[in-house]
């Protein structure tokens, strides 16, 4: 029988998920139930398990961060060398000192593998557990939910007034599976770097929230909302599902979270004055806030190359680009582990750092240009926190990276670890949108070594 890692009592949900074209199909009378739903709730805790996922979109390279082969072959192992931890016998690249000195803080897991080729398929994979045969082109309709989908509609929220998921700035790919769209995230596309940041979903004045409390008025204060919006803004971030945020709107924490004017200058300093690091810690004021569950996209600025992680030959210089990423990446992800610890949130929330797939061991070359190719067959995950046995590595890959040699792993395990850090039998089932029992996991332990 399924244990989960630790007793918490959440409070009862009350989140409303619908869309802005939902709400309009109502009647007074499911306003007024509405309204009377959301009355019942008290403050809630912000306690429970939570996860920060950082997304590293495209693939990042095994070979360049945590799994480096300094003995391999030259067209193997790269330009970079590795370098000690704060943890006896675990090395990473040198390119990132400062995760080098929080690693008793983390666990590598480098034997994860998978079969999927492309973006798309190894994002449903990854993420769901479930091998894809997915159409590598636009529209993107996932088979089934991703983890995240899966735990907005399992779990009660921790904290009413504030949303189960919030996507910095999206989470490629996703669409709900068979769940549809109702348990979809709240996107926040705005750059909390920016002096001028705000939420457009958060546009309005304290009195206007206080009126909204008057949920008769529901629907005309939506309108007038919406209309009175910068409209290139709420373009960016408002969309068919993540309109939940009626709580959202009238909540006082949730306007709180997002005031990153409010944070202390010097820790903003130290994330990293930029649109990732700000993202990190934006995550961390959430989960802090009652948020359950926060993703990053690491690539997230449309057009900088520098920080997408699909390191082909043919598109540019992967070693080049890691000399500008990493950076950011070690300054950003270092700081928020220190963060989240440093707050004692470490038992209830996991921080996760992957993308979909590792890169190609072999370098490739396109007239002249280094840079790897898709490779779902080996690849690293970072977790940290989460209640669990920090500074270890979990499995480790062939002498060239190329493949698992201890502890093989599958996104399954991975997943199913998660599950159970949130406090979900990742054994269940979940009823789909033609009420069809599908098994949140097709397979996958929890991985032993982190419980």
């Amino acid at each position: 029988m399924f244990t989960p890692p630790r007793a918490w009592s959440p409070p009862r949900r009350a989140f409303l998920r619908a869309s802005l074209t939902g709400f309009s199909a109502l009647g007074l009378s499911d306003l007024l139930r509405l309204q009377g739903a959301v009355a019942a709730e008290d403050s809630g805790s912000t306690k429970g398990p939570s996860m920060i996922v950082v997304w590293l979109w495209g693939g990042p390279s095994h070979m360049e961060t945590f799994d480096m082969k300094p003995d391999a072959p030259e067209q193997y192992r790269g330009l970079f060398n590795p370098i000690p931890t704060n943890v006896p016998g675990i090395e990473i690249c040198e390119k990132l000192p400062k995760l080098a000195q929080v690693a008793d803080k983390y666990v590598l897991v480098r034997s994860i593998s998978h079969g999927s080729p492309g973006h798309v398929n190894s994002t449903h994979t990854v993420l769901t557990g479930y091998l894809g045969d997915l159409v590598e082109t636009p529209p993107y309709e996932p088979k089934y939910p991703f983890v995240f989908n899966a735990a907005n509609k399992i779990l009660p929220e921790l904290r009413p007034g504030m949303p189960q998921w919030v996507a910095l700035p999206e989470l490629r790919y996703e669409g709900g599976g068979g769940l549809g769209r109702a348990y979809g995230p709240f996107r926040v596309a705005a750059d909390p770097n920016a002096p001028e940041f705000r939420v457009p979903e958060l546009m309005l004045d304290a009195a206007r929230r206080e009126r909204l409390s008057g949920r008769s008025r529901l629907l005309a204060a939506f309108d007038e909302a919406r209309r009175g919006m910068d409209q290139l803004a709420a373009a960016e971030s408002f969309d068919d599902y993540q309109q939940q945020a009626l709580d959202v709107l009238t909540s006082d924490a949730a306007h709180q979270a997002f005031d990153m004017a409010s944070e202390d200058p010097s820790l903003r300093d130290r994330y990293g004055r930029n649109v990732i690091g700000q993202r990190c810690l934006l995550a961390r004021r959430l989960v802090e806030a009652g948020v359950r569950l926060v993703t990053v996209d690491f690539p997230c600025v449309p057009g900088q190359k520098a920080f997408s992680w699909d390191d082909h030959a043919s598109v540019w210089n992967i070693f080049e680009q890691m000399e500008i990423r990493l950076p950011v990446f070690d300054q950003a992800i270092s700081a928020l582990i220190g963060d989240v610890y440093a707050r004692g949130m470490d038992k209830d929330t996991l921080i996760v750092v992957m993308g979909e797939m590792g890169r190609t061991p072999k370098i490739s070359d396109h007239n002249g240009q280094p840079g790897r190719e898709h490779w779902g067959t080996a690849m690293t995950a970072l977790m940290a926190g989460g209640g669990m046995p920090t500074g270890q590595v979990v499995g480790s890959t062939t002498s060239k990276g190329e493949y698992p040699k201890d502890r093989p792993l599958t996104p399954g395990d991975l997943l199913a670890t998660w599950y159970r850090h949130l406090g979900i039998d990742p054994s269940r089932t979940f009823d789909d949108l033609t009420g069809r029992p599908v098994p949140l996991l097709p397979q996958g332990e929890p991985i032993r070594e982190l419980i």
